[in-house]
């Protein structure tokens, strides 16, 4: 850091396994990306190219590669292998990640219905060839239909044992679903009993908004797995890692997480 303070709180070191800020990339240009990156990479552990940007977005492969030139692993969006899954196109979506030399993977279902053994089966497939974070929660955008957390933890545990290596608790870019009530206020139960069950370091909490962020800061601490983070927001989060943001300001002085 840029001079000493104490009792700011040990933040872990890149390439991170947990303490994890994951950025979501909807349509950066390239310049752009190369801007953000000479401030923040210091700070992004993973990149997603949001739903099916990839497929649109102009100069993709140097794109991924600016991405890669600062060890920062990039993604494609789960929606994207969605469509290739609905059109019968799975042998297709592995050429294009060896194309583009991807070796990160999502795998969800949010906007396909997929049997969730065939989801298992895609995850063993892509865990094969790098690694897969899997994603949870997009069945409960639909208010009359939500999961119960004990099903939550279930589901989890089946795609850890698929293979998957982070499993990513959904709240969408709005952060109104999944993790979240229609407010965006957190369903504290639903994580709560979560976190009896599986490590809150194999888990990436979906978080676009500063008081979602806040919670987990809060409830795991400055470590906590933080993913749908925009890239404006990037350093601002850092600093509320820290505690140096004013809603955050309180939570290291007296030694704690």
């Amino acid at each position: 850091m840029n001079f000493n303070l104490d009792k700011i709180p040990d933040r872990t070191q890149q390439p991170r396994s947990f303490g994890i800020t994951m950025v979501t990339d909807k349509g950066l240009s390239l310049q752009d990306t190369k801007d953000f990156l000479s401030v923040a990479a210091p700070h992004v552990d993973m990149a997603k190219l949001a739903f099916g940007t990839a497929y649109v977005t102009p100069n993709l492969d140097e794109k991924i590669k600016v991405y890669q030139s600062f060890n920062i692993p990039v993604y494609f969006g789960g929606l994207l292998l969605e469509a290739f899954i609905i059109r019968n196109q799975f042998d297709d979506y592995i050429e294009v990640i060896k194309k583009y030399g991807i070796n990160y993977f999502e795998v969800s279902d949010g906007s396909l219905s997929i049997p969730h053994a065939e989801k298992c089966g895609y995850i063993e497939k892509l865990a094969k060839l790098g690694t897969v974070l899997s994603e949870i929660g997009s069945k409960d955008k639909d208010r009359e239909h939500i999961t119960p957390p004990y099903k939550w933890i279930e589901l989890m545990k089946a795609e850890f044992s698929a293979g998957s290596q982070y499993i990513i608790a959904e709240a969408r870019e709005n952060g109104t679903v999944g993790l979240y009530r229609d407010s965006g206020e957190v369903r504290e139960g639903l994580v709560q009993e979560i976190l009896t069950q599986i490590p809150g370091e194999k888990i990436i909490w979906e978080a676009p908004r500063k008081d979602q962020q806040l919670y987990f800061l809060d409830l795991i601490g400055c470590n906590a797995n933080l993913g749908n983070i925009a890239p404006q927001e990037v350093i601002s989060l850092e600093a509320m890692r820290v505690g140096l943001r004013g809603d955050s300001f309180h939570f290291f002085l007296d030694g704690g997480k």
